[in-house]
């Protein structure tokens, strides 16, 4: 059974076989509700049904430990950062970048700025060394804060029982 027919199996699962828990990683971003002005959503999902992990991690972009904007006006370094909190949230449930299917990618200014995104996407997935790629889209949108300029969301799906059994594996 291939991922596409393991996941449209997923879907039709019932819900008592299915674990939802929040993704954390508080090393690289703060929850969203301790913003000065709190906002209600999780930074990411992870479902786990019949052995098959889903990763949903939210709208991210280049913010720090503390909620604060990083890279104000720039938007290469804004990518970059945006690219490092998603990494910190996949490591934080034992994944990687290989297991990211799909992003959803939303620029302020998508005219200004899709070549130097389309760049830096690129560099970033050539040295995680992704094949194939996910798939993507890009967006033009106003974003939550006047001064982000990009916010990525993501989409990873994997054997959550082959990252447990190499989590143990490894811890001994």
């Amino acid at each position: 059974m291939n991922k596409l027919e393991q996941l449209a199996e997923v879907i039709q699962a019932p819900k008592a076989g299915m674990r939802k828990k929040a993704i954390h990683n508080l090393r690289v971003l703060n929850e969203a509700y301790d913003y000065p002005r709190p906002s209600s959503f999780s930074r990411g999902l992870r479902l786990d049904i019949k052995g098959i992990a889903i990763l949903l991690i939210s709208g991210t972009a280049s913010i720090d430990e503390t909620g604060a904007t990083v890279h104000v006006g720039d938007f290469r370094a804004q990518t970059w950062r945006t690219y490092h909190n998603i990494t910190g949230l996949l490591q934080a449930e034992g994944t990687t970048w290989r297991d990211v299917v799909r992003t959803t990618c939303y620029l302020r200014d998508i005219e200004r700025d899709y070549a130097a995104f389309n760049e830096i996407r690129t560099q970033f997935f050539k040295e995680q060394g992704l094949d194939p790629l996910p798939a993507s889209t890009g967006i033009q949108a106003i974003l939550c804060r006047p001064d982000l300029l990009i916010e990525m969301e993501a989409i990873a799906i994997f054997d959550s029982d082959r990252h447990e059994r190499a989590k143990t594996n490894s811890s001994k």
